[in-house]
């Protein structure tokens, strides 16, 4: 069965997803926010496994006009839901509503349910409430102008999700934000990588993960799973398929360094997890005595921001630290992601370019010093 599919994608990195897309064989529209595709059922798996940068994957069920209750719900009664609920599904519903006269959020998710529940109740032939203890699938109803989209989730858990990280309470970089400032450099296996202040290790596995071709979602499960309409063996065949994808026979030169060795310590085990350990030289060691021979390489760095008024001094000597350690590197290209809009001041050179990004709801930069490598790189 063919879908109308969106993929959606956090800001600033729409171009990175529809590029995505389009590698794995889709066409594409791009808008705000999400990037449009049609696929079966094995394309959902197969964006699902193989995206680095979106955050989910869902199927536009149906789009209709809905400036009354009573058309909402016949409309979304009229969707064939017994196609993707079981009896006992459990579906949650979320909704949004954006310049519409049915603009009580609330209420479009009530009607958005009843309607659903009366499908299925007349499909399978009960008169008393639907037990809903079975497996979810979310369902969206989103309003723009009057017109209704219903989507539903085949995603499950966020695809920044891999599996591989170990929760220890702070609030790292996203895996799927990582993975998007890796592909908005021209980072290849054969070029030396460095993540100065690796944290938990994320930047440096995405870039393993990349040059290895390991399908980031390999490991994880997803809410499609629990479609009624699901054979499991499409996502047995699709892991297998990404197994022998993966490029086992190259060598990388990744560094991962951080002045805590507790965060390396973590770092380990997350790329333990990732299957990657042993792609990444881990170290402790402080930006400032940072050295190397070795050319044409790759920096992605995420400094602290210094976002509390006692942090920012500490911050900005940060931000000096990296200018003398990296400036003199001429032949490497460094990519440097930072709130803090005087970070050139700081680092004492102008970058190249500057993009601007979204980490969650905070408006970063990313601040793009590009080398001149001493080879024309990948002929």
């Amino acid at each position: 069965m063919e879908y109308q599919l969106i993929a959606t994608v956090a800001a600033g990195f729409e171009s990175v997803v529809n590029t995505e897309l389009k590698a794995l064989g889709f066409k594409t529209h791009s808008e705000n926010g999400r990037i449009d595709f049609t696929g079966d059922e094995r394309d959902i798996i197969k964006a699902n496994l193989w995206l680095r940068v979106a955050d989910r994957v869902m199927i536009v069920v149906d789009s209709f006009q809905a400036e009354d209750f009573t058309a909402l719900f016949d409309q979304v009664n009229a969707i064939p839901w017994e196609n993707y609920l079981a009896m006992d599904a459990h579906f949650p519903v979320t909704g949004r509503s954006v310049k519409s006269k049915l603009h009580s959020v609330p209420d479009v998710q009530s009607i958005t349910k009843k309607a659903i529940v009366s499908r299925l109740q007349d499909f399978y032939h009960r008169h008393t409430r639907l037990p809903e203890t079975g497996a979810t699938t979310k369902i969206d109803v989103r309003l723009l102008k009057d017109r209704a989209e219903i989507l539903i989730d085949t995603t499950g858990d966020s695809l920044f999700k891999r599996g591989y990280r170990v929760d220890h309470g702070e609030a790292p970089l996203k895996e799927n934000f990582a993975a998007g400032l890796i592909a908005l450099t021209p980072y290849r296996a054969n070029d030396p990588f460095l993540d100065p202040m690796t944290g938990s290790g994320t930047i440096a596995i995405e870039a393993a993960l990349k040059a290895r071709n390991i399908a980031p979602g390999i490991k994880r499960h997803f809410a499609f799973e629990q479609f009624a309409s699901f054979d499991p063996t499409w996502l047995t065949e699709a892991r297998e398929e990404a197994q022998a994808a993966i490029k086992n026979d190259i060598e990388l030169t990744i560094m991962a360094n951080d002045i805590d060795q507790s965060m390396i310590d973590l770092a380990k085990v997350n790329a333990n997890n990732a299957g990657v350990l042993h792609d990444i030289t881990f170290k402790q060691l402080a930006v400032k005595d940072f050295k190397t021979d070795l050319q044409n390489g790759i920096i992605v760095a995420n400094p602290p921001y210094g976002k509390r008024l006692e942090d920012e001094h500490k911050a900005r000597e940060i931000y000096r630290d990296l200018g003398k350690a990296f400036n003199s590197l001429t032949t490497w290209s460094k990519y440097i992601l930072t709130s803090d809009m005087e970070f050139e001041r700081f680092y004492g050179q102008q970058a190249t370019k500057r993009r601007k990004l979204y980490n969650g709801y905070l408006r970063t930069d990313l601040f793009q010093f590009w080398g001149k490598p001493n080879y024309k790189k990948h002929e």
